[in-house]
């Protein structure tokens, strides 16, 4: 019998974690502080505007149609940057958290002018983590929330589109839009016609994919899941690298108590931030 309290739960962040540093994806989705029996998470400026672009955006969908757009998205934003100002999003000078939000400020403005889809229907997944049986066989579950669903009533279809903040363009073998899909497919009832990403940075306009094959689909991401939950099962979370690589450094340096902890997140996860001399400018971040 499939119970879903025990079963393995997946998502794109968490097998992305798994591809890049299996020891990553340890600390960030099954390690527990034993301080407060939270899980952890690094903040950083790249991530910090990210989320308050997310939270803005997010808050569209919502609405009506027609009220999407009264209040300005600028003052939306000046709420959502309080929860990341500061030490809060990984900021280590008020020069540097500058810097961000005239990003962030820019990337709405864009939505603002060109708000294209926005202004469109839009379908909300009635459920507060869209999640489904991957395979009630292997007690795998995919879980995940897609940005924004534009409901196209023409033909009764529903349109992804995946908001990005990076300069960077998402790889082509990505599993992201593979997932996505997969999510839309099996938790609610409209077709896909089409899947977009939204480079936010740079263009007013999305950049349309190919939809992948469901079926390839599939069986990618349960062959990806089925190591996942291996790794559990034998408690064997390899680095790449060794010791420790680039993407795992700062998880262990959280725990051996070289962060510095700024607070606890709406998902109850304990929030770090770690000060470095040259804290990078560039990071793809997905929304």
């Amino acid at each position: 019998m499939s119970d879903k309290y025990s079963a393995v739960w997946v998502s794109h962040s968490s097998l992305s974690d798994f591809v890049t540093c299996p020891q990553l994806y340890y600390l960030k989705n099954v390690y527990k502080r034993p301080e407060t029996g939270h899980k952890m998470t690094v903040m950083s400026p790249a991530l910090a505007l990210g989320q308050a672009v997310h939270d803005v955006v997010e808050s569209l969908s919502t609405l009506q149609t027609e009220q999407r757009f009264r209040e300005p998205l600028l003052m939306k934003l000046s709420t959502a940057w309080e929860k990341v100002s500061g030490k809060k999003g990984g900021f280590s000078s008020p020069e540097q958290e500058l810097r961000y939000r005239q990003r962030a400020e820019e990337m709405i403005r864009r939505v603002e002018q060109h708000p294209g889809p926005l202004r469109n229907l839009a379908v909300k997944i009635n459920m507060d983590l869209p999640h489904y049986w991957l395979s009630p066989e292997d007690q795998i579950i995919l879980c995940g929330k897609v940005d924004w669903l534009e409901y196209l009533p023409d033909t009764n279809m529903v349109n992804i589109i995946d908001f990005k903040t990076g300069k960077n363009e998402e790889k082509e073998d990505s599993l992201q839009l593979p997932i996505y899909c997969l999510l839309v497919a099996n938790c609610q009832k409209r077709k896909v016609a089409h899947a977009c990403y939204w480079y936010l940075q740079y263009d007013d306009n999305l950049t349309e994919k190919e939809l992948p094959d469901l079926a390839t689909s599939h069986q990618r991401v349960l062959e990806l899941a089925k190591q996942v939950k291996l790794a559990r099962k034998l408690n064997r979370y390899k680095c790449p690298g060794g010791e420790s690589c680039r993407a795992c450094e700062p998880f262990l340096k959280v725990q051996r108590g070289e962060a510095e902890f700024v607070g606890v997140n709406s998902y109850n996860t304990d929030v770090f931030v770690i000060n470095y001399d040259n804290t990078p400018e560039e990071d793809s971040i997905i929304l």
